[in-house]
């Protein structure tokens, strides 16, 4: 698949009314077809950042540019931008107004003046793709926090957007429902979508994203995943732990488990499958003793 940049901040500035500057200089990209996870310390700027790519904010100094042209403010400029980025915010209810799930989804495919035709099939296809089609006509109100969190990026995914930017998607979902999650955004990456991820998890971004940005007080580095989430220098910047792959990584290759040119594992099963299987001497036996008052 092509790398071509298809959003990027160059020499970003921005700071909020009689505040300090929050990004300085930045020079930021997103890659087609690259999973993208957005990492930093509370503060780090990564809310203010993903607002700028998605047009919430405008730089005070350097530009935001769409596939290599500059992105203009005005209605039309805006418009245009929001159908190649959106943004999708950490609360569900900071999102959803609509009185019933296809309503909310509707809503921005109706506000691009699409014929009904148009916003209809969009809908639905939202609506799949997320596995929220039996919710459709069910309101808003009487949702789980995950039904929540699927509908707010269903109404993203229905502007059809080249590049699908959420904030701790996982967050405060249990651990079925961020598998879920993350299931779905790989449809998504399947179908075209370029996703961005912020998050604090240094773990979910090991497994889930081919790159990783790190958000320090001395700007933005990234890099593919596994090297840069192995920068404890960053990391550290970054205000960050370790992820424990990496960690785990080091140990196997220090005993000679794990070659130095393979690839670490970045999930429990992963870890798993490097441990050699029992052999005919391995099995243990263990006799029952049973309880005195038996």
């Amino acid at each position: 698949m092509s790398e071509s940049v298809l959003v990027a901040l160059r020499g970003a500035s921005f700071a909020y009314e009689d505040g300090p500057a929050v990004l300085s200089g930045l020079d930021f990209e997103v890659r087609e077809g690259r999973a993208l996870a957005l990492l930093g310390r509370n503060g780090s700027g990564k809310t203010t950042l993903m607002r700028l790519l998605s047009g919430g904010l405008r730089p005070h100094a350097g530009r935001l540019t769409v596939a290599g042209e500059p992105v203009r403010y005005d209605r039309g400029g805006l418009t245009r931008l929001r159908t190649t980025v959106q943004l999708v915010v950490q609360d569900p209810d900071d999102q959803l107004f609509a009185a019933s799930v296809a309503q909310d989804v509707s809503f921005g495919p109706l506000n691009l003046g699409l014929p009904d035709a148009e916003v209809r099939s969009r809908v639905a296809e939202a609506l799949a793709a997320l596995d929220i089609t039996a919710l459709a006509d069910r309101p808003t109100h009487m949702l789980s926090y995950g039904q929540r969190k699927r509908t707010a990026i269903a109404g993203a995914v229905a502007m059809r957007p080249r590049v699908l930017i959420l904030d701790e998607p996982t967050a405060g979902l249990d651990p079925d429902g961020q598998e879920r999650l993350l299931a779905t955004l790989d449809r998504l990456r399947e179908d075209g979508t370029t996703v961005v991820m912020a998050t604090h998890d240094v773990d979910l971004a090991l497994r889930w994203s081919d790159d990783a940005a790190l958000l320090t007080p001395d700007g933005v580095r990234t890099g593919p995943t596994p090297s840069t989430l192995a920068r404890t220098d960053l990391l550290r910047q970054a205000g960050l732990r370790l992820p424990w792959g990496v960690a785990a990584a080091r140990l196997l290759r220090a005993q000679g488990v794990l070659a130095d040119a393979t690839a670490g594992p970045r999930t429990p099963e992963e870890l798993a499958a490097l441990a050699p299987a029992p052999g005919p001497g391995d099995e243990r036996t263990y006799r029952v003793v049973p309880d005195v008052g038996e």
